[in-house]
Parts: C-alpha cells; sequence; structure tokens
C-alpha cells in the first residue's frame, strides 16, 4: 500500500479538466416521482479515506464521482457522473452526434439537458452505439426517437444485446444487485462505487435499432459532417464492440476496451467469457491505426487521457496488462497449476502495479485468472475429487459433521478469525451456514467476516458482494427492482431468439410425456418456424409451408411476442389456427416464470 503512488494527482487533473458544469442537484426521477439516480449521496467521498474502505479503492471512487459535463477537445464532450457509464456528445454541422446514451431514457434526457443548457438547442442528428451492453444503449429513447438519422453500431450487436438480457437475464440481474451494491446504503461503510463508475441507475430501458453496421476495421462514415473511422473489436470488453477515430478533431473513441482499472474477463454477474489474448491484439492495433493521429483518448467510462505520448503509454500498459494475465495464466496452466492456484500464484510486473488505471477496482487478478483458466479448459481442474461432488447443502452437512458439529465448526472459525485468517473462516462458516441455516450464531458471524472482507477489498465489485452477501445473511434475500426485458427489447428480439427464449421456460419433467409440433407462420415477416416438443425439450428450426403440424398459427411477429409474454394463457382468440386448439394450453401448462430473487450466500 505505502508503495502506491497517492503522490500522483494526474487523474485527478484529467478527471477535472474541461469542466463545464454540474448537474445540481444530481438528482435524476423518473415520470412517476421515482428517484433513478442520485449523485449527491456519495458527497461522503470529500472527506478522508476511513478504516472500513481500501485507500486505493476510495481513491477510485473518488475519480468516479465527479459529475457534470466536460469539454474533452474542441466539439466534442461529455457528460459524466450521471450513470455507470459516460455520454459523449460530438458537434456536427447541423446537430450532435450522441455516443452512448446511458442505461436509461431520464438519465439520457437529463445529461442532454445539461449539454443543451450550456452549447445551445442542437438537434440529435445521429446516435452511436459503442457495443452491446445495456449502459451503452438503454437510454436511446431519452435524446431521440430514432426517426431520419442514422443510428450505428458494431455487426452483431443486436443479437447479443437482446440474447444476453433474456437468456440468462434473471440469473444476472439478481447477481447484479451484489456486485454493483444496488441495495446497499451510500455510505463509507457501504457502497463505493464499482470501480467502474458510481453504480447503475433504475430508469426505462430502451432500445432503437442500429440503421448502420460497422462490419470491418478502416470503415469510414460521416454523420452531419462528422467523419469517422472505425476498428471492430469483437471478443473483447463485449462480444460486439468498436473503437472509432474522429480524425478532424484527432480524438479516439476507445469505448470500454481501454479504461482506468483492470477490467473483466467474467464478470462476477455472469457472462460469457471475454478473450485476453484478442483484447491486447486489438489495443496493439489502435495503436498502430490511430495513436499519430489522436490528441485525445476517451472512453464509455472514466476521464480522457490527453497528448500523443501519454495515450501511447496508456494503451501499452493496459495492452500488456491483458497479454500478461493471458500468457502468464496459459504458461502456469501448461505446468499443471489449477485456476485457484494460478490466481494465488499470480503477481504483476512492478511498472504494472505502479499505473493507477491497471488496478483491479471493476475486474481483479484474481477473478480474471480463473475466467482465463475456465476459457481454456471450463469448470473441471482435472481432479477426480471434483468431478462428482455433493451439491453445496449436504456437502456442508458432511463437513460439520466430520469437524464435530455446528458448535466446533463456529469455533474453529472464530479462532481463524482472531488469527486473521478471514478467507478460512468464511469457509468454515459458510458450511455452517449451509449446514443449518437457522444456525443464528453462524450467520451472524459469517455477516461479520464478509463485512471485514468487504471493507479490506480494493475491489468495489469484491466489497459489493462481500457486503451484500452480509445483508442477506442479516436480512434475508432482498427483492431487486432491475428489468432489462423492456419493451423495446423484447421488440428487438429475433424470431429464433422469441423460441429460444420460450424454450428455457419449459419444466423438462412436466413436460416428459408430451409430444406435439406447432407450425407459427409470421404473416408480417413471411416466416414460418416449426417447434417440436419432444422427451422435455422445445426445439425450433425454420420449416417450409404445408408441412403438417398438430398445431398452425398464422399470426403477425408482435402477436406472437403478446401470446409468449402470456405463456399462452390468452389463448388464440384473434388468431387464425388450424389443427388442435388444446396443443397450445399444453404449451402453456409446463412453462414456468424464473425466480428473481433467489438467495445467494444461504441455502
Amino acid at each position: 500500500m505505502a508503495d502506491l503512488p497517492f503522490h500522483d494527482r494526474a487523474d485527478f487533473d484529467n478527471a477535472d479538466r474541461g469542466f463545464v458544469a454540474k448537474l445540481s442537484p444530481a438528482l435524476v426521477k423518473g415520470a412517476d416521482g421515482k428517484v433513478v439516480w442520485d449523485n449527491d449521496v456519495y458527497a461522503f467521498l470529500d472527506g478522508d479515506c476511513p478504516q472500513d474502505a481500501h485507500p486505493s479503492l476510495w481513491r477510485q471512487a473518488q475519480l468516479c464521482v465527479k459529475q457534470g459535463l466536460f469539454e474533452v477537445t474542441e466539439g466534442v464532450y461529455q457528460v459524466r457522473g450521471l450513470d455507470l457509464s459516460n455520454m459523449t456528445i460530438v458537434e456536427g454541422e447541423t446537430g450532435v452526434v450522441v455516443i452512448d446514451p446511458l442505461i436509461s431514457t431520464e438519465c439520457a434526457a437529463a445529461a442532454l439537458r445539461l449539454y443543451r443548457d450550456h452549447r445551445g438547442d442542437r438537434p440529435v442528428t445521429g446516435l452511436i452505439y459503442t457495443h452491446s451492453h445495456v449502459d451503452h444503449f438503454g437510454g436511446a429513447r431519452g435524446v431521440t426517437d430514432g426517426e431520419g438519422i442514422p443510428i450505428l453500431a458494431p455487426a452483431g450487436f443486436m443479437e447479443h444485446a437482446v440474447s444476453e438480457n433474456v437468456y440468462a437475464g434473471t440469473a444476472m440481474n439478481r447477481r447484479a444487485l451484489y456486485m454493483y451494491g444496488q441495495l446497499l446504503p451510500r455510505t463509507a461503510e457501504g457502497q463505493l462505487g464499482c470501480g467502474l463508475g458510481m453504480g447503475t441507475s433504475a430508469g426505462t430501458v430502451t432500445l432503437i435499432p442500429p440503421t448502420v453496421d460497422v462490419t470491418h476495421t478502416g470503415q469510414e462514415e460521416t454523420i452531419d459532417g462528422i467523419r469517422i473511422v472505425f476498428q471492430l473489436t469483437p471478443g473483447t470488453e463485449a462480444p460486439a464492440e468498436m473503437n472509432f477515430l474522429f480524425p478532424d478533431r484527432r480524438a479516439l473513441c476507445m469505448a470500454e476496451n481501454a479504461t482506468h482499472n483492470l477490467h473483466n474477463l467474467l464478470t462476477l454477474r455472469g457472462a460469457e467469457v471475454r478473450d485476453a489474448r484478442v483484447w491486447a491484439r486489438y489495443l496493439d492495433e489502435a495503436i498502430t491505426l490511430f495513436t499519430d493521429k489522436a490528441d485525445v483518448a476517451f472512453a464509455s467510462h472514466h476521464w480522457p487521457t490527453w497528448g500523443r505520448d501519454d495515450i501511447v503509454a496508456f494503451l501499452s500498459q493496459q495492452r500488456d496488462l491483458y497479454a500478461y494475465l493471458h500468457d502468464q495464466t496459459v504458461r502456469l496452466m501448461n505446468h499443471g497449476l489449477t485456476g485457484v492456484e494460478i490466481a494465488e500464484t499470480m503477481r504483476m510486473p512492478p511498472a504494472l502495479e505502479q499505473a493507477w488505471h491497471t488496478h483491479g477496482y471493476y475486474g481483479s487478478v484474481s477473478h480474471n485468472v480463473k475466467a482465463i483458466y475456465q476459457r481454456y479448459l471450463g469448470w473441471f481442474d482435472g481432479n477426480p475429487a471434483h468431478l462428482w461432488e455433493h451439491p453445496p447443502v449436504p456437502q456442508a452437512r458432511r463437513y460439520v459433521e466430520c469437524l464435530g458439529g455446528a458448535a466446533a465448526v463456529v469455533a474453529h472459525a472464530r479462532r481463524y478469525v482472531r488469527e486473521g485468517d478471514l478467507r478460512f473462516a468464511a469457509t468454515l462458516l459458510n458450511h455452517a451456514v449451509f449446514a443449518d441455516e437457522d444456525n443464528t450464531e453462524a450467520r451472524e458471524l459469517l455477516a461479520e467476516v464478509y463485512t471485514r472482507l468487504g471493507h479490506g477489498a480494493e475491489n468495489a465489485t469484491w466489497r459489493n458482494f462481500y457486503l451484500a452477501g452480509a445483508a442477506e445473511l442479516a436480512d434475508g434475500p432482498s427483492a431487486g427492482t432491475a428489468d432489462t426485458t423492456s419493451p423495446d427489447m423484447l421488440s428487438a428480439l429475433s424470431a429464433e431468439q422469441i423460441f429460444g427464449s420460450l424454450a428455457i421456460r419449459v419444466n423438462g419433467p412436466k413436460a416428459w410425456n408430451e409430444r406435439f409440433t406447432i407450425d407459427w407462420h409470421l404473416t408480417d415477416l413471411d416466416e414460418h418456424h416449426r417447434t417440436t416438443m419432444s422427451n422435455g425439450a422445445l426445439t425450433h428450426r425454420r420449416t417450409s409451408p404445408g408441412e403438417s403440424a398438430d398445431l398452425t398459427l398464422r399470426l403477425t411477429r408482435q402477436r406472437l411476442l403478446d401470446l409468449i409474454v402470456g405463456g399462452g394463457s390468452g389463448g388464440l382468440d384473434g388468431i387464425d389456427h388450424d389443427g388442435d386448439a388444446t396443443v397450445l394450453r399444453r404449451l402453456g401448462a409446463v412453462l414456468e416464470e424464473s425466480t428473481p430473487d433467489f438467495a445467494i450466500v444461504t441455502p
């Protein structure tokens, strides 16, 4: 800790550079009066770092909390601190091009108002999504209805934007409550942001489909007189992502590929594992393509970097960060070490440790190493003892029995707490809680251990998970408010994705003995689809008209969505159909809704 360069104030200077004005108060409300964003609640960060926070994380939070309109360079502005991400505004000949309109419409509208209050009421003449995560498109309808303007996104954007939020959306959203600390108090003892920003807004999520796909590196587009040169970077921070240069402004947008922290290769909320190897390669390519033509580099989070030498140093260190993690993990993997062992062994080069922007405030060396291992070798470490372990509850009961009962387990845990080994104390107490969730002594002590681990974490998402876990132990699972299956999101699903989202709602055992086929003729798209229920699985394929089925439906895509969302409960009223009408009811009978508020740290 003492070796970290706390004397270096360059990040604070850059985070304040170009400041124009704040939103005051920094409070955004929805139409119903509900608060969807409050940045003023973090005023306590003006003080010195308390004992309940890691000094490095406290410093990062002090930087991320800076809020307002900032000039990046002539004609390029950013609104920061009004959501998890930044909204960038580039002035054109007749209006402005908006880059990444935040998570929710309410925050995006507030950000645009702040810009217009100080730069004039310019119309939105274009929209750019840097990548397929919701904090970069969800607020689209807060700045435009999309009519008559180009909307640019990387190839594959729509597929990945909607599939992530629909297929595993319930589980991801539940875990995101813990990762972002959404239910934790905003205090020095509680949530200090998430390293990437202060948190996620709770407003209305929308999605306006892109009109222009960026399909290759070197593609050039002009919007409202603004020239833009693109670099496609699939498989980096998102499956569909892109960097781009404004050559006439000498400004480089690095999307979320180079921010002021070590990013996630696998988020704690869950996602597909990202490829550190190609991430490093695309950063190297960006250095070659753009740094001779840029005087400032900015991103979808955090603050910009000015000056060619500093840009090259920043991008080079970010490149080396992901390359080193990848190569050293694979090297040690090929020496026989497991992911957990590599994570414990990995040490970063001193020069990278001294660079603030490589620190694990959002991702971490520990869980990124495990992600690389998972990408190559999966969950199994090769030890047959781990091939067929008991699930958590029966395993915990056996551990507790072997250790002499619950009282003995708690006594052992207290000794490890006294000795400062909080990690093993958490392991023992977790077994005690899973063996008997009504063991009050074990729950209270585990909550204390999680709290101490959280307060000592440099990584914001680790802190949030630990503190949220402590809250669940004390008060039980709390209901969340996150919902990414908005009307816009659902309307963006392809027919294949609609049927895929239906298939994952089938209760397999209930459907074991069901056998039927349904043909769906989507009249507005002139598409023919068949779903087959067999052996508890609902499969889908494109089909040809005229094939026989147990039930044939002729309906629009929107009517299909209405039917699916209702689980078939609305019946066939108003739908042209042939065949056995009871088939739809039989399908509805084996569908189930997910559980959005499941427990995480308790059985």
